[in-house]
């Protein structure tokens, strides 16, 4: 390392990706300062009393295996500063109709074995990914450069870029496994017949034998809680209520962190900016939205399949058909009348989500961007298809379509959660191809997950960012 330059850095946002680039600036001895617009910290990792008093609910993220598994989340001391990881005992659980489930344990051999005749192709695949993890996790959560190990991230590339429906068709045989494996690539928010959409599926069946899928005790906010503090330790400085609607609104710095997507940093640098990159950051892709339910419950769900009841996340959609209809109607700005709802039961693990003896619930499904239109009935229907009786335990509902996320975080645009599409084109290119996260302001950078790697809970995009900010101002040798 260089001799260090005097400076000073501000980061505006302060979920994961903000407050990731600030504790890289402040260990590389710079002063930081973050700039938060709410009145509390955490972007997508809050946890509020959305129904009733003492029932917590995550109002965005809440199952956290890329924070357990991140390269960079894990350097730091996070549990002196409060985050503890409640892990369930059965990861996730896909439940068929006839009151079957196939299920994602820790153990590669456990989740073989329900799936019969598959199993040994499962493990054939999950196996060498999840031995492998430490090798190509800097590799995966990265912008596009030459891999450390070629060969490992060549083989898992070649199994990733495959549409999912065509992976699991090819990979197996009956619908438990089919059906488990296109859930997991749901999360990509894409239609299961493009491109590099089995990454997602092979990326989270690998992270719950490695990570496992926990949620974080006292809800998603202790995660920037933690980062928080641990900031704060390093000398780092938090401003909340210090919304920011123009970069020229901002104090003076060396070096600009701009937790934002692409519209957005087109919005706040507007003429500053040259007009050709401007046109490509209009032109930035934004991906379906969310609808989402949270609820207060008389009692655990009653779920028909056993593995359902030890599972903190809980796919629901039936057969892998179903939920690549579903996706694709979404995509087609259409509604499903049976969407594909993510679920997580947090009370199961952590008694301090809810008042003894009662449940919290959360559960979103995927929507048109923009969407306003009220999903809460198809959701509870696909819940009550897998364990009737659930909605005689609710006690309070909360529900935030596409409009109430983007005025909770303006980076969710049109309820996009994940900062843009995450296609096969905005994989290579976001929101640029050659420098993703440099913009052509002098000091100024984007450090979001409208940046590689992309969405989730693991401070990779702040962490890249703010080590192309310190080459770019001398505290690291390129």
């Amino acid at each position: 390392m260089s001799a260090r330059p005097a400076g000073n850095a501000v980061v505006v946002g302060s979920g994961p990706n903000g407050l990731a680039a600030a504790i890289t600036l402040a260990h590389a001895g710079m002063p930081v300062t973050v700039l938060e617009g709410a009145p509390g910290i955490g972007g997508g990792t809050r946890t509020e009393e959305l129904t009733l008093p003492g029932f917590l609910h995550d109002v965005c993220s809440a199952v956290h295996p890329l924070a357990v598994a991140s390269p960079f989340l894990a350097t730091l001391p996070l549990h002196l500063h409060g985050l503890e990881w409640v892990y369930p005992e059965v990861q996730l659980a896909h439940p068929l109709d006839g009151g079957t489930a196939a299920i994602l344990c820790r153990d590669i051999d456990e989740t073989a074995a329900g799936l019969g005749a598959d199993g040994a192709m499962y493990r054939r695949l999950m196996d060498p990914l999840s031995r492998q993890w430490d090798h190509l996790a800097p590799d995966l959560l990265a912008p596009l450069h030459f891999p450390r190990y070629p060969l490992q991230f060549a083989l898992f590339g070649m199994k990733a870029v495959l549409p999912a429906m065509l992976f699991a068709r090819l990979a197996f045989r009956a619908k438990p496994a089919r059906a488990l494996f296109t859930g997991m690539a749901a999360h990509s928010f894409l239609p299961l017949n493009q491109l590099l959409t089995a990454a997602f599926g092979l990326l989270l069946g690998s992270l719950g034998h490695t990570a496992g899928w926990p949620v974080a005790k006292g809800g998603s906010r202790a995660v920037t809680g933690a980062m928080a503090s641990y900031l704060r330790s390093l000398g780092g400085t938090i401003v909340t209520d210090a919304r920011i609607t123009s970069v020229r609104e901002l104090p003076p710095a060396q070096v600009v962190m701009l937790d934002v997507t692409a519209r957005q940093l087109a919005e706040l640098a507007g003429t500053l900016l040259p007009p050709r990159y401007r046109r490509r950051l209009q032109r930035y892709r934004y991906g379906p939205g969310v609808f989402k339910v949270d609820w207060a419950l008389n009692g655990p769900i009653p779920w028909t399949a056993e593995g359902c009841r030890k599972a903190g996340t809980v796919h629901l959609g039936g057969t892998a058909e179903e939920v690549a209809r579903g996706e694709q109607e979404v995509w087609r700005g259409v509604h499903p009348e049976r969407p594909f709802v993510l679920l997580v039961q947090p009370s199961l693990l952590d008694s301090t989500r809810a008042p003894a003896g009662l449940h919290v619930g959360w559960a979103y499904c995927h929507v048109p961007n923009g969407s306003t239109f009220d999903m809460a009935d198809r959701v509870e229907a696909q819940v009550e298809r897998f364990a009737p009786g659930f909605r005689r335990l609710i006690i309070a509902r909360h529900t935030r379509n596409c409009a109430g996320y983007e005025r909770y975080d303006p980076n969710f645009i049109g309820g996009d959660i994940n900062g843009g599409v995450q296609d096969l084109r905005q994989f290579l290119a976001r929101p640029t191809l050659l420098s993703p996260y440099r913009t052509p302001l002098k000091g100024v950078y984007l450090c979001s997950s409208g940046t590689p790697p992309g969405g989730g809970v693991h401070g990779m995009c702040g962490y890249h960012a703010a080590t192309a900010a310190l080459q770019d101002q001398g505290y690291l040798e390129p």
